[in-house]
């Protein structure tokens, strides 16, 4: 492609590099506007200043990408109702045999959730999770952070919806599901377990230290907060805790002169029933020294009745006679429950197995979206089929679950499209790939170091989505002057390349800022993951794995 007139190739570099600045360092102090506002910006600017005509900016637009990326971020939503992501939260401390097993776990669990679930999302679920195991066994959060991060890039590498950059790779190259996994699996695994073993090295004397005795004694954080996640299930309150409740406030505000009259009145009885009777009835409200003489006798004989109602409700329920829902009786004024009927316990039994059949519905169906998939079937449409399937399957106002998808990603990426092509448009990134590509040849090992240089270089300058969108094209059809295998050789290159790149920085990846910010946040155990902490990993880690990776990708 020829350079464009000088006018076009000016306008339009500053088109893109308002984009580019903006979607790098969304809070700019002279335009704040964030990565969203800026790729919209940055699109607008291509039609005004006539690079691209309105007609071309709506074509550059990817709907199948954009198809496939709305489909994903529903099946996601449905998944966290379903709990999936508590589970997984689950294994992080299940059966913990110390700090490197804990490691090695979360390597695992990020890389496989984010190959099936995306990064992004499995780095916003578990990092809360990882925060609180860590404070709970009293271990630095750091390593196990760098961890959390690295090794969700990593693995989403393995899959075209693990991450973006791969959905428009999968897309553009029309490479099958199947055929993506299997070729880049066996690095993604390899990549996985070097990464692990790059952090227990670098980490192995901060992770060998015993936990101090006197720290270890103090839970920081409760076990049913590390395996639970704010996605769960919220449970309802049993009948008899409201009534407990109110009988602890009204035995609160009688007369504590009664005190007396109660000791006397458990001296003079002198049946020994009667006193156990009293003695239980005390018990269960926990305040004897609160209650007066007869208001025991009423609440021990409202504790005997209620028994006897009790057994008989058991004998009515092996009849087919009419089974009561409720028991109460009254103290102060003030009406108590005492007895929950067979009917409300069969509702909350019929409720908790509905409950578990949708989950196990919601699994079943996700799973069908991974086979469809693997089978060959259009990865858009599989996609939105399934997340509709889902919405049919919840079988209630899809609103509040469509709301959580995030529509500003679906704009960003409108916005960069257009960007993307109005650049494209100008020559300036096709001349610089007629300078780089003889230099870039996938056949020769120098050729695929240089290619592998310039992909890392220009992800974490220019972002990885951009990226690929810049370079794909150009990239593909120089491998298919070398042979026709080649070139899903170097869409794969691309993948796994752009990928790993994410981990070189703590700016390389969205899943790396998600990771940060959420630390950050969460309080009370909040952590800061520096930029020079985590660039003192990430360079050494991004540049041995991506040669393994090399080295076992095949076309």
């Amino acid at each position: 492609m020829a350079m464009a007139p000088t006018v076009k190739v000016v306008l339009g570099s500053i088109a893109f590099a308002i984009f580019w600045v903006l979607a790098v360092f969304p809070a700019v102090p002279f335009l704040p506007i964030g990565r969203t506002a800026g790729s919209l910006l940055g699109a607008m600017l291509m039609v005004l200043f006539q690079v691209l005509t309105p007609d071309q900016a709506y074509a550059a637009i990817d709907l199948p990408i954009l198809g496939l990326l709305f489909g994903t971020m529903v099946v996601s939503v449905y998944l966290e109702k379903a709990d999936m992501f508590k589970y997984l939260g689950k294994l992080l401390s299940w059966k913990s045999k110390g700090a490197k097993d804990l490691l090695c776990r979360i390597c695992l669990i990020s890389a496989v959730s984010s190959a099936l679930f995306t990064n992004d999302t499995s780095c916003v679920v578990l990092t809360v999770f990882v925060l609180k195991i860590a404070r709970q066994q009293n271990l630095p959060p750091h390593p196990f952070l760098l961890a959390l991060a690295s090794s969700a890039n990593i693995g989403s590498s393995a899959t075209p919806i693990g991450n973006p950059q791969n959905l428009v790779i999968a897309i553009q190259s029309k490479i099958t599901f199947g055929r993506f996994l299997f070729a880049i699996l066996p690095a993604m695994l390899v990549g996985v377990c070097v990464n692990a073993l790059i952090l227990l090295c670098m980490f192995w004397k901060l992770l060998s230290v015993q936990k101090d005795e006197k720290d270890a004694s103090v839970e920081v954080v409760g076990e049913n907060d590390v395996v639970s996640h704010r996605f769960s299930l919220a449970t309802m309150s049993h009948l008899t805790s409201a009534s407990s409740q109110e009988l602890h406030s009204t035995v609160e505000s009688t007369n504590t002169g009664a005190t007396n009259h109660v000791e006397s009145t458990l001296r003079d009885c002198g049946n020994a029933s009667e006193s156990t009777s009293i003695q239980s009835s005390t018990n269960v409200t926990g305040h004897t020294d609160h209650l007066s003489a007869s208001e025991i006798q009423k609440v021990s004989s409202t504790g005997f009745e209620s028994t006897r109602n009790s057994d008989a409700s058991k004998e009515l329920g092996k009849s087919s006679g009419p089974i009561p829902s409720k028991r109460s009786s009254r103290l102060n004024g003030v009406e108590y429950n005492y007895f929950t009927g067979f009917e409300e316990d069969t509702l909350g039994f019929s409720k908790k197995w509905k409950r578990v059949l949708w989950k196990g519905c919601v699994y079943l169906v996700s799973l069908g979206m991974l086979i469809s998939l693997l089978v060959g079937l259009n990865m858009s449409w599989t996609a939105i089929t399934v997340a509709l399937a889902l919405v049919v399957l919840d079988f209630k106002d899809a609103r509040p679950s469509l709301e959580k998808v995030s529509y500003s990603l679906l704009i960003f990426f409108c916005g960069m499209f257009i960007t993307v092509d109005g650049f494209n448009k100008t020559g300036i990134p096709n001349a610089l790939w007629e300078f780089m590509e003889p230099h870039a040849k996938i056949d020769h090992i120098s050729g695929t170091a240089v290619l592998a240089v310039v992909i890392l270089v220009l992800s974490n300058l220019a972002s990885n989505v951009p990226t690929v969108l810049l370079l794909g094209a150009r990239v593909a059809a120089s491998a298919v002057a070398i042979s026709p295998a080649s070139e899903k050789k170097s869409w794969l290159i691309l993948a796994w390349v752009s990928t790993v790149a994410g981990n070189l920085s703590l700016l390389g990846s969205a899943a790396n800022l998600i990771v940060c910010e959420q630390a950050r946040r969460a309080q009370p155990y909040g952590y800061n993951l520096s930029f020079w902490s985590h660039l003192k990993f990430g360079v050494p880690s991004t540049l041995i794995v991506t040669a393994i990776g090399l080295a076992l990708i095949r076309g």
